[in-house]
């Protein structure tokens, strides 16, 4: 996942805005993170650069 896609990412859950949190990057590839949304306080995890921006209980 790029870093400038915060721009225009928003929750699924309630639009609010996302932190990241960078765990692993590669370049300008952020390849293992989180997602958080500073309004309902949800968590989107970002996994070999892909962000999973399922709501929690739609998640395997």
């Amino acid at each position: 996942m790029r870093p400038d896609l915060l721009e225009i990412l928003r929750c699924p859950v309630c639009r609010g805005e996302l932190a990241l949190t960078v765990r692993k990057q590669e370049s300008a590839e952020i390849v293992d993170g989180t997602l958080r949304c500073s309004k309902c306080a949800v968590d989107y995890p970002i996994q070999d650069g892909i962000p999973d921006l399922l709501p929690p209980d739609e998640r395997d």
